[in-house]
């Protein structure tokens, strides 16, 4: 571990190489844009209902603070790399489209009476370029800033609100348009899908998950706007997917496994309907594109599946003994299982994480009632495609029973189920479990 911990030598390089970047990218495209003889503006209808606050020159001017602090909170040597592969890539990025889309800022700044605040806007006049608008690397860097400073033991409340304050303050200071605001959001989420952190890391899946729902939710939010401004309103209708896809990447940064279903395996009507488009693609797939349709039987009397249908439960004869373990978080389990059998809701998120306890009990749980099964009794563990976590803890399970070495186990289970997946990142974990 020592390896990786860092030298402040090693912080002072990557803030000066991301300060150096920063100055030569941000400074060479305004002098650029300011000797073009016209910069054009883009400014939604909604924006001049925005209002002025002088107040929020504040936390506006403290991202450079930020920037400066940010290198020097980081612990290992493979935080710091990302950070600063993230730092430049937003950089350079933006850059290149302050070139390809020149844009200035065109509403005129409000007079303000106090002093202070009067100098703080003059210094941002004189040191603050208006022509590199989008995307914003203010909100861009935000994200990123969050992403180390999110890890503090103290003190991470407050920060998150304050940076939330930071990112508002850009629209409030008259700094920056909308559109500058969503497309650096863009940006700073596409700087985490491609550099993700640790990215073999099975406690880190969930975040690098939730962070492909995060930059399709702000890609949906931009397409709703820019349709709705030259198509008309019906775009609007965007915003409803693009929101549920900011909150499914929040679940998934909070490994909530509840987020639809409850412990009973029900989802109340309400999430039904807010979360409709993402059950509508869960069935399409779960209906015509699973394999293990038949239940695969991994000892005997001991089953893994994707999720049943009434055809699928046939297999079993009498089903009035089947003990069913659901693992699917995305997907109601059918009311002939819920209301029959012996029915166990454990849901995991898709291609997400395991978290450690649970597993380790859910996979003594199915032990023990295996040792107990009477002579006509079965077991079915299931999740909705039957690809991936149905065969984590059929693999764990039969490792239990058996006592097989881990190889072993795995090996077992790909030849009785050939469409298994296992990431490596599963297979790491399936070791330290």
């Amino acid at each position: 571990m020592d390896e990786k911990r860092l030298t402040i030598t090693q912080k002072i390089y990557a803030f000066l190489l991301c300060a150096i970047v920063f100055a030569m990218v941000y400074n060479g495209s305004a002098l650029y844009l300011s000797n073009l003889a016209e910069v054009p503006s883009f400014v939604f209808r909604f924006e001049k209902y925005i209002p002025f606050i002088p107040w929020t020159i504040i936390p506006y001017m403290t991202s450079g603070l930020f920037f400066c602090f940010v290198f020097f909170l980081c612990t290992y040597k493979d935080q710091l790399k990302v950070l600063t592969q993230r730092m430049l890539f937003v950089t350079i990025i933006a850059g290149i489209g302050f070139f390809l889309f020149p844009l200035k800022f065109s509403l005129p700044k409000p007079e303000t009476e106090n002093i202070f605040f009067g100098y703080s806007f003059q210094f941002l006049k004189t040191f603050d370029s208006p022509f590199n608008q989008a995307p914003s690397l203010h909100i861009a860097y935000a994200f990123i800033f969050w992403s180390v400073f999110r890890n503090l033991k103290r003190g991470r409340v407050l920060i998150m609100g304050w940076l939330i304050l930071l990112g508002i303050s850009t629209l409030t200071t008259y700094q920056h348009h909308s559109i500058d605001i969503i497309t650096g959001s863009i940006l700073a989420h596409l700087s985490f899908v491609i550099f993700p952190y640790r990215k073999n890391d099975f406690l880190y899946r969930n975040f690098q998950v939730a962070n492909i729902y995060f930059l399709s939710g702000w890609i949906l939010i931009l397409a709703a706007l820019l349709l709705n401004e030259f198509s008309g309103k019906p775009w609007l209708f965007l915003l409803w997917p693009a929101l549920m896809n900011l909150s499914i990447g929040l679940q998934y940064q909070r490994n909530n496994i509840y987020f639809l279903k409850d412990q009973n395996g029900n989802i109340p009507w309400f999430k039904k309907v807010l979360y409709a488009p993402y059950l509508l693609i869960y069935w399409v797939f779960w209906k015509f594109f699973r394999k293990n349709k038949v239940p695969a039987e991994i000892l005997p009397g001991l089953y893994i599946s994707s999720r049943p249908d009434a055809e699928g439960l046939k297999n079993f004869g009498n089903i009035d003994s089947l003990k069913v373990y659901d693992l699917s978080a995305e997907m109601e389990e059918i009311s002939m299982i819920k209301e029959q059998l012996h029915y166990h809701s454990v849901p995991f998120l898709d291609i997400g994480s395991f978290e450690t306890d649970t597993t380790k009990k859910l996979v003594a749980d199915i032990t023990e009632n295996y040792k107990t099964l009477t002579e006509n009794g079965k077991i079915l563990i299931h999740c909705t495609m039957g690809f991936t976590r149905s065969s984590v803890i059929g693999i764990l399970v039969m490792k239990n029973i058996l006592s097989l070495p881990l190889d072993e186990a795995i090996n077992t289970m790909k030849a009785i189920n050939k469409d298994m997946v296992i990431h490596s990142y599963l297979q790491d974990f399936l070791k330290k479990i």
